[in-house]
């Protein structure tokens, strides 16, 4: 097997080759005119060609020097490639979400992150339901509300659909929940402050509630289904979120109705740039589970 050229002498060789100069050659790679020269005659020699042509101006590329650098030019590209995949797939990928999606998305992270622990990331959460990319340093995002503007990459993984949701203990109570009027006996939960949530769902099923104002207000669905949990009444839900809190029995439905906002999840990374392949993974991944849940 015939013995390669050292990688220095080929680095120092695409260097040189691209200014025609030994001493810029020499100053860009923080070494000595000499040295530049040692390891072209070396290359030269080893290769049993002449890659420069030596005159009184400065160099010029042989025939075989012309031959030669496009295909050194493409060898360091790849090593540069290979070293910006392998630095990025090491990186933690830096999501961003909001808290209304962390019932449905932590566990799903959590089972990522054990399947895939070559992938990892780093969830930031925040009351906030979108992103700016332009300020906030996030490799890609899950948004909550309308189509997110054209600015950004737009992945949809589901639908709002909202039903109520509260304790089983709820159901077998003094006042079971068996028809909707059953619910003016219960303390209803709101996710908002305006109570646009139980007034949609409501809408839709044709009733009307004395006690709507007189119940408790959250910051978010997600404390007002964790009270909900407790027992301590019924809360507004997203059915699209409540499927581990179902399975554990820590929440039920009382009603079938689920009534669509218009508003959806979405997954979103800059137009700028281009999914890694671990964030490309990841979102297929996040969107075979929004089918399956």
């Amino acid at each position: 097997m015939k013995r390669l050229p050292p990688l220095p002498a080929l680095h120092t060789f695409l260097i040189t080759a691209r200014c025609c100069n030994f001493t810029r050659a020499a100053e860009t790679l923080h070494i000595t005119q000499g040295a530049v020269s040692r390891q072209i005659s070396g290359l030269e020699s080893h290769l049993g060609h002449r890659l420069f042509h030596r005159e009184a101006r400065g160099l010029s590329l042989t025939t075989e020097g012309r031959a030669f650098l496009p295909r050194i030019e493409q060898v360091f590209g790849l090593i540069e490639t290979a070293v910006d995949e392998l630095g990025t797939e090491q990186r933690p990928l830096q999501l961003k979400a909001p808290t209304c999606i962390t019932r449905w998305l932590l566990p799903r992270l959590m089972q990522w992150q054990k399947e895939r622990p070559d992938a990892p990331v780093e969830l930031t959460t925040t009351i906030a339901h979108g992103v700016d990319f332009r300020r906030e340093r996030f490799d890609a995002a899950v948004v909550y509300g309308g189509h997110p503007d054209d600015s950004m990459h737009i992945h949809p993984l589901f639908d709002e659909q909202l039903t109520p949701v509260c304790a089983p203990s709820l159901l077998k109570g003094s006042y079971p929940l068996k028809q909707f009027s059953d619910l003016e006996q219960h303390m209803l939960l709101h996710p908002t402050l305006n109570e646009q949530d139980w007034g949609q769902w409501l809408k839709a099923a044709g009733t009307r509630l004395s006690n709507v104002g007189k119940g408790q207000h959250f910051d978010t669905m997600d404390l007002a289904m964790t009270v909900a949990s407790q027992g301590s009444g019924v809360a507004m839900g997203d059915w699209s979120l409540i499927g581990e809190d179902l399975s554990a029995g820590r929440l039920v439905t009382p009603f079938d109705l689920k009534v669509k906002t218009g508003a959806s999840y979405f997954f979103v990374y800059p137009k700028r740039t281009e999914p890694t392949p671990p964030m490309r993974e990841l979102l297929d991944w996040l969107q075979a589970q929004a089918l399956a849940r």
